[in-house]
């Protein structure tokens, strides 16, 4: 065990540490049937944990929405996580850093039974390298978006604002996005045609040095999205929070996303339709990052642009 250790990332798995490749989930698994689960996550800066506590709010919150219980309470969540890391620190490279995983199940469904049933819950805590190398050209080109033909749940049908295992729709959006265009990420309308958000990331426009993003109850709503609307009120930079359409988006100055591994990430274009003449980052996506980079004390976009040739 000691030897698979030194040589295999760890993680938690129903009460244990175990080599990632001993951590294996039945086929009778609800959340590998159903979508049946919940998860979330953040991210090392130096290899130090940023904002694990509200992360772990945020997740709470997400099970309490889908009933499901986790066995254990927030501060035990919290202590196992911290012990995975550490566990797989020594895997870590000096400019490399981890995403860190919360991921539980609703159970099994047992065979025979009524699908309604299910054992207690299946829990894994993991961490895996962000993939810097390959994201490094969007902090200097920035990111081109794409609106995709299907649309982000209803907040009356799924609430978006809990991080669930049912990812299908996000990825088929972002899949034909990238049919069209490799680099392009997708951004979501909302039911009644306003932008809601991408895969993982939360979206931003600067009009007129204010910053606009969509309405809560239509979005996931990112820790990193929350540290920027902190970072622009203690910066006397206006927020507001709204329906926004892409008559809005290709008026924008600017436009920026912010998410767990991305932090804040200049958007290049929405549809092919550039912002302006300004460079890549602008002046207010640019303050914002540099209040980011302050605030963790670590520089995240250096980090990503010094792996560019």
């Amino acid at each position: 065990m000691v030897a698979e250790r030194a040589n295999e990332r760890v993680c938690y798995f129903n009460g244990e540490i175990v080599p990632e490749s001993r951590a294996l989930v039945s086929f009778r698994d609800r959340s590998f049937r159903y979508g049946d689960g919940a998860f979330d996550t953040t991210r090392t800066f130096g290899h130090r944990l940023f904002k694990l506590e509200e992360h772990i709010v945020r997740f709470y919150k997400t099970l309490r929405y889908l009933r499901i219980d986790p066995g254990m309470a927030p501060s035990e969540m919290k202590r196992h996580t911290e012990e995975v890391l550490a566990r797989n620190l020594h895997l870590l490279g000096p400019d490399e850093d981890y995403w860190v995983f919360q991921r539980i199940s609703r159970g099994l469904e047992p065979a025979g039974g009524d699908f309604h049933g299910s054992t207690d819950p299946v829990l894994i805590i993991d961490c895996t390298p962000l993939p810097i190398p390959q994201r490094a050209h969007y902090f200097r080109d920035g990111i081109p978006l794409m609106i995709p033909s299907n649309r982000r749940a209803a907040p009356d049908s799924l609430s978006p604002r809990a991080k669930t295992h049912n990812y299908l729709s996000l990825f088929v959006g972002n899949d034909e996005v990238r049919r069209i265009d490799p680099n392009a990420l997708a951004l979501f309308l909302d039911h009644n045609g306003n932008l809601s958000e991408g895969v993982g990331s939360n979206i931003f426009l600067v009009t007129d040095d204010v910053l606009y993003t969509p309405q809560d109850r239509y979005v996931l709503n990112g820790i990193s999205r929350e540290t920027v609307l902190e970072l622009a009120a203690e910066a006397d930079i206006e927020v507001v929070k709204c329906d926004l359409d892409l008559f809005d988006a290709h008026g924008a100055d600017e436009a920026f996303i912010t998410s767990t591994s991305y932090c804040v990430c200049p958007v290049a274009s929405i549809n092919g339709v550039p912002f302006g003449e300004r460079k890549i980052p602008g002046p207010v996506t640019e303050r914002l990052m540099g209040l980011y980079c302050k605030l963790i004390g670590f520089d995240f976009v250096a980090q990503y642009l010094k792996h560019l040739h």
